[in-house]
């Protein structure tokens, strides 16, 4: 399997976690008494539980997935992996942000709705397993982002952010893992795939389900062409198809018909090669121009 040609931050070994700072996130979690946490399988919400199940035990700690047409099947599988190689319980919660209107409209503050309806769910989850609180991974570079309508949804239901209040960063986060030996710890983020949509695009399952497969087939090309690169990303604006790898993989990936065919193969009517490799968050930037 081809390898990656970027680290994530926090992948080299230069990162230090000041003790002090997990020290701080073990107490937080004991105070908790008992938590659901919001579990997407990403190096945030991964290290966020192997630490609950630390601090409270795995009987006072559970693991939550929302379940519903943004969530890959590559990403529900690794779900329940991660959470079974650390002994944690876990469920999936369906949850119906298709339903909303704010939602289906996907504006800039889509997210607001997803994590207002995640994070309702999984406190109705909480009450029911006699659980004192609902925990998400947010860490706190996240609080620097201004493009997060959805840490500010999960706050105003009360949700608490124990990696960000112990000043825990991406970087340090990943340092953690990699430490405490969480297979997650150098894992690309992968955001739902209502993520992958230009704003102004209506999300329907339709939709979701061509990026999905647009996103298997571009991961499988690039898997038998040889092409190597740490993040991929293929984005519906439209009929078109905006495939983001990493800058380094651009020129073999524009080069390689064989690749962007199986991504027009998923229902687009054309598609392209971000020049400027993968950004986070570039969907802003297109909302902006």
């Amino acid at each position: 399997m081809p390898l990656p040609t970027s680290p994530p931050a926090g992948a080299d070994t230069g990162t230090e976690v000041p003790a002090a700072r997990l020290d701080d996130l073990h107490r937080r979690l004991l105070a908790l008494g008992s938590v659901v946490v919001a579990f997407s399988g990403g190096a945030d919400s991964a290290l966020l539980l192997a630490a609950a199940v630390r601090a409270l035990g795995a009987d006072r700690v559970l693991a939550a997935t929302g379940d519903s047409a943004s969530l890959s099947r590559r990403e529900r599988n690794a779900v329940q992996e991660i959470t079974a190689g650390l002994g944690a319980r876990h469920t999936f919660v369906t949850t119906r942000e298709l339903e909303v209107a704010g939602y289906r409209e996907n504006s800039r503050s889509r997210c607001w709705f997803c994590k207002d309806e995640l994070t309702g769910r999984l406190l109705e989850v909480a009450a029911a397993e006699g659980l004192a609180h609902v925990a998400t991974g947010t860490n706190a570079d996240d609080l620097a982002d201004p493009h997060r309508p959805g840490i500010r949804a999960a706050a105003r239901r009360g949700v608490v952010t124990p990696l960000a209040d112990a000043g825990l960063t991406k970087a340090e986060v990943r340092a953690a893992g990699r430490a405490w030996g969480l297979p997650t710890w150098d894992k690309p983020a992968s955001p739902c795939l209502s993520s992958r949509v230009a704003f102004g695009l209506a999300i329907t399952r339709e939709r979701l389900a061509r990026v999905e497969a647009a996103e298997s087939a571009l991961r499988d090309g690039l898997h038998r062409a040889g092409i190597a690169t740490y993040h991929l990303r293929v984005r519906d604006l439209g009929e078109r198809a905006l495939i983001q790898v990493d800058r380094p993989a651009v020129p073999a990936v524009r080069a390689c018909a064989g690749v962007l065919e199986a991504v027009l193969a998923t229902g687009f009517a054309s598609v392209e090669v971000d020049p400027r490799g993968f950004r986070s968050g570039s969907l802003n930037e297109i909302a902006k121009g």
